[in-house]
């Protein structure tokens, strides 16, 4: 567990500086959601790398499987929880 704290601490700080401005400039909590989703999704692939020890092809498969399954998810959500418009 070489790097991995590192990018975990790097992650959090430059998200969290990087969400208090958004919302300080739009004054909406949904840009700082989407950047905790991209932070948590960084933090996550980091953790799997390191801790299983892919090699490059390992990696690639990791990020690939995950940006299918998060693409699949989101279209779940955005049918199951859609909401019309007045």
């Amino acid at each position: 567990m070489g790097w991995y704290p590192i990018l975990g601490w790097g992650v959090f700080w430059i998200s969290f500086v990087a969400s208090i401005i958004l919302f300080s400039m739009y004054k909406k909590i949904y840009p700082v959601v989407y950047l905790i989703s991209v932070a948590l999704y960084i933090f996550t692939v980091g953790f799997m790398i390191d801790v299983f020890k892919f090699g490059k092809l390992g990696i690639l498969s990791s990020l690939i499987l995950s940006a299918i399954l998060f693409m699949l998810l989101g279209f779940y959500l955005s049918r199951v929880l859609h909401i019309e418009k007045d």
